[in-house]
């Protein structure tokens, strides 16, 4: 079942159990008016107000049918004009006359989507028409001997037609109407609930105040399953003896002091079966005046129970482990710190672990979402057996866990559960014959050490999680105060690089890259600079934060604009010169994103008013994990750049998951070596070798290598005898400002 078919089902499944409910409730009320002896008036009045409650948008109205059976009388419609009212009291029945006429006189029921056309209104359609109503549906209310007592009718303001769900409310309420009728024209009690009350959708039982039985109707056979067939009494403390015993003494409570009593008890079946029943009885004197009975209306709401009970679920725990979801961890913790705050508890703790599955992105993408799952379901398995009795296990997102502990529990009490739930989910697991070796990354927040605040305990138990990822996952980590300084400074970061960005307050830098064979300036890399309030901020400690608050996308349009601009000022004065610009994989993230970055190229040749423009002098450096992603339409993309001249470069070579059979099917132009493994090539031959490969396979392959961070001349002429086409580091240049970049340029 996809998504839409399970929204519709739900959708429809709730609104059968709003009918019933008040299905229910209206049955009650009526009943107790009709046993009460209300007057005719005032229970008619409330069945309809109870209709139009139901079926927003109605106006119903019930008509009777006059003595001599000829007209329609007024009973109650207190939401039509009365001007209206006034006209159609007193009209003629008949086949043609109207809806109600026609009901009236057919005793069938008449549904009139469009008053203006249908020929039942052709002589009478002025009068509804200008007081707003354009559809009438009418039920003839008949009574137990199947003749015609007046009509149940609903009105409405546009053109329409009753679904089932109307078709059924319509029909009860002229049931209800047809008791009602019946009772004011002094029909027998018992009568009525012998050749009614056995029509009702419910049990009816009427007792003595002894017990003894005076009527059951077929339902409630059917409901306890002949439980009464052979008795005489009805005792409600045994039937209801599995109830919740504050409800049962409530009930027999009411009972004793002649009180109308309504809730929900277990019910009795034979065979020593339960059922959930909707109860409501009512106390009435006899025909005599002499003595109390009971009139006990009784639903079984099983099934209604069940759909309470799965809805709930549904909304409060996650479909593919059954553990609570986010939304009833968090409900939780809200309701414990709540609780224990509004009676002043000076004693209240509770602790929260956030923890997440290391790298379970590559371990997702590898195996495939299916097998994916199954591994969250086992890591979720595995805690749930280890989890405090009195905590609550859930499912946060996609492989994030979280464990609520109310009350006070040691550190080393925590640190014991982290260890185990660390141990526990190392376990080897295997899938598709395939050994995976999971591991979590766990942080913990402690209510009132780190915070009272709940949105900041669950944050900071967060930042401990990461804080564990960065220095090497598969840990535990507590919360303190330098995680919250580390996190009040990314969002002081953040706030500013907005404000730089509008401002375009960045620094370029340049640092040159040389060719191996004429040591002259092939191209320079263009390197992002900021400065804030005379603090020069890292680039790594500034990028990530760009990435992750996505100002990385606005942040790299600028840069590349800023790139092309200068080419297109040295082309222009015959001073060509190549740039780099480094590409974040978080600006290829959504097909939108991947159609904006082609499009900034467009838009900047249309700024220029530029028909042709040196694209071959542009290089676009992208990281390993784009490769890895092989989306089709990132390669399109890079192809389509490829088109216009650009030249891809793979940033970093070798540090990331990737390996040298990507660069056979994946269109790059070339690769720069990670510095890590220039700098270390001094320390071994295994280092050496490495270079080696890399260099070797990419020259097979036809691709351009670059060495980065040369800075020594042991460096320099390993890199030189190894087919490597240029250089970029330290030993011929550091990054320098743009004006340091345009005299070297001259220099040369």
């Amino acid at each position: 079942m996809d998504s839409a078919q399970y929204k519709s089902t739900n959708t429809e499944s709730f609104a059968v159990l709003t009918h019933r409910s008040s299905s229910i409730e209206r049955y009650s009320t009526i009943l107790s008016m009709v046993l009460s002896g209300s007057p005719l008036r005032e229970i008619l009045h409330s069945l309809v107000l109870s209709i139009e409650a139901q079926k927003i948008g109605t106006k119903a109205s019930v008509l009777l049918l006059s003595n001599d059976k000829k007209r329609l009388l007024n009973g109650a419609a207190p939401s039509l004009p009365e001007e209206y009212n006034q006209a159609i009291h007193g009209v003629e029945i008949g086949p043609d006359v109207g809806s109600c006429g026609a009901a009236a006189a057919t005793g069938k029921r008449i549904i009139v989507e469009d008053i203006e056309t249908h020929p039942n209104w052709a002589a009478y359609k002025e009068l509804p028409l200008k007081a707003g109503l354009k559809a009438c549906w009418s039920e003839p209310i008949i009574d137990s001997h199947g003749e015609v007592l007046g009509t149940f009718a609903m009105y409405y303001d546009t053109k329409k037609s009753p679904s089932d769900l109307d078709l059924e409310l319509i029909q009860e309420a002229a049931k209800l109407g047809s008791l009602a009728i019946e009772r004011s024209q002094a029909l027998h009690l018992q009568r009525l609930t012998s050749r009614i009350f056995s029509k009702l959708p419910m049990g009816l039982v009427i007792t003595t105040d002894t017990h003894s039985l005076l009527l059951v109707n077929p339902m409630f056979k059917t409901i306890t399953r002949d439980f009464t067939a052979e008795q005489s009494v009805f005792e409600p403390e045994a039937f209801f003896e599995q109830s919740d015993e504050k409800s049962l003494s409530s009930m027999l409570k009411s009972l004793a002091k002649g009180k109308t009593w309504q809730g929900e008890l277990i019910g009795y079946k034979r065979n020593g079966q339960t059922f959930d029943a909707e109860v409501t009885v009512t106390t009435f004197r006899d025909y005599h005046g002499e003595q109390n009975c009971f009139s006990w209306l009784i639903t079984d709401i099983s099934e209604h129970k069940s759909a309470n009970k799965l809805i709930h679920f549904q909304a409060n725990n996650d479909a593919l482990t059954s553990l609570a979801n986010r939304r009833c961890f968090l409900d939780k913790i809200y309701d414990y710190v709540w609780q224990h705050e509004r009676t002043k508890q000076q004693d209240i703790a509770c602790s929260v672990l956030l923890m997440d599955i290391d790298n379970f992105k590559l371990i997702n993408d590898s195996l495939g979402h299916e097998n994916g799952d199954v591994l969250l379901k086992e890591v979720a398995d595995r805690i749930s057996l280890i989890s405090p009795q009195n905590s609550l296990l859930a499912r946060i997102a996609g492989d994030e866990f979280g464990i609520f502990i109310p009350g006070k529990i040691s550190e080393r009490e925590l640190i014991s559960l982290a260890k185990e739930i660390n141990q526990a989910v190392a376990d080897v697991v295997v899938i598709e014959q395939q050994h995976v070796h999971p591991s979590m990354s766990i942080g913990i927040s402690r209510y009132p050490d780190d915070s009272t605040i709940v949105e900041s305990l669950i944050n900071f138990a967060g930042q401990a999680m990461y804080d564990v990822k960065l220095k090497g996952r598969n840990n535990y980590q507590f919360f303190n105060k330098t995680m919250q300084k580390n996190a009040e400074r990314t969002a002081y970061l953040q706030m500013e690089l907005s404000k730089a960005l509008n401002k375009e307050a960045f620094e370029l830098y340049y640092q040159p890259i040389i060719s191996i064979d004429s040591t002259k300036i092939e191209k320079a890399e263009i390197l992002l600079r900021w400065q804030l309030n005379g603090e020069f901020i890292s680039p790594e400690e500034f990028i990530p934060i760009a990435e992750q608050s996505g100002l990385i996308v606005p942040i790299g349009k600028w840069v590349r604009k800023q790139a092309l601009e200068i080419i297109a000022e040295h082309w222009n004065q015959g001073k060509p010169i190549a740039l780099s610009v480094n590409v974040s994989t978080c600006e290829f993230l959504t097909d939108e994103l991947q159609k904006q970055f082609l499009s900034s190229f467009e838009e900047f040749l249309d700024e220029q008013s530029l028909t042709d423009f040196p694209f071959e002098l542009l290089t676009l450096e992208i990281t390993e994990s784009l490769m890895m992603d092989q989306h089709q339409n990132i390669e399109n993309l890079l192809n389509q750049l490829r088109e216009w001249g650009i030249k891809i470069s793979v940033d970093d070579f070798g540090t990331g998951y990737s390996s040298l059979s990507y660069l056979a099917n994946f269109p790059v132009d070339q690769i720069k070596i990670d510095k890590a493994f220039i700098q270390k090539i001094e320390q071994g031959p295994r280092h050496k070798a490495l270079v080696e490969a890399i260099a070797s396979m990419s020259n097979a392959l036809e691709l351009s290598v670059t060495a980065e961070g040369v800075e020594t001349k042991a460096q320099l002429d390993f890199v030189k005898s190894n087919h490597v086409d240029a250089i970029q580091g330290y030993f011929f240049y550091k990054p320098m400002p743009k004006n340091a970049f345009y005299d070297l340029l001259e220099s040369q």
